[in-house]
């Protein structure tokens, strides 16, 4: 299971990297306001910054929702750096632009997926991700996790390629249930990655062998 972290900002990627388990990070103009990153220009160049922190893929969002509008945006995402994948959301114009893209041979995040409908479509097109949000459908009093759960035996089913990324993963549970379903990918606050480490069995064994160490010094 690969891990990205869901952030703009770069001193949590720095720290996920630094673990030694970050396999890409996913962003949004969102996340990007909420570092205080606005404008074009500096959006961009935030995006070149975190793939020169990162080994892995970057996903970077247009913002458009016409095709030919998607189609510009994402052309000049993915000259960006050679880790962009550009992201694109699930509308009618995105499947063709997630088809244009792979046609292309650049690379894609089909973004906004709630149902197996909207996850075929976007492996028929030939997106090289789909992003199901598992914690929004939370929110809303459904099941999140069966979505992955769907989507998994739709895709095992065909053979489809597409990576299925568990997006809006909000807890360390989230990446847990996940990992047991089968998802490719999961992205989540750094939080809900350093979440794994804990365990207070771990943290009393510790505790007693330290102190047990100091007894014979």
């Amino acid at each position: 299971m690969k891990f990205f972290i869901d952030t703009a900002n770069l001193g949590q990627i720095r720290e996920a990297q630094e673990l030694g388990v970050l396999d890409g990070v996913t962003t949004n103009p969102s996340l990007m306001a909420k570092e205080g990153i606005t404008g074009k220009n500096n959006i961009l160049k935030h995006y070149v910054d975190i793939c020169n922190i990162v080994e892995g893929d970057v996903s970077a969002e247009v913002i458009s929702t016409d095709f030919d509008e998607m189609i510009k945006e994402g052309e000049a995402l993915a000259e960006l750096h050679d880790q962009i994948v550009v992201k694109i959301p699930m509308i009618k114009d995105g499947v063709k632009a997630l088809k244009y893209f792979s046609d292309k041979g650049i690379r894609t995040n089909c973004t906004l997926v709630f149902s197996p409908g909207q996850a075929l479509l976007a492996a028929k097109a030939g997106a090289t991700y789909v992003s199901p949000f598992i914690g929004r459908l939370d929110d809303i009093s459904t099941d999140g996790l069966n979505l992955i759960a769907e989507i998994r035996h739709i895709y095992d089913n065909y053979s489809f390629e597409t990576q299925i990324l568990a997006a809006s993963v909000r807890h360390t549970m989230h990446v847990i249930d996940c990992a047991k379903l089968g998802a490719d990918v999961m992205t989540g606050p750094l939080s809900s990655i350093e979440g794994l480490l804990r365990h207070p069995l771990t943290d009393s064994g510790l505790a007693k062998f330290l102190a047990d160490y100091q007894k014979g010094n």
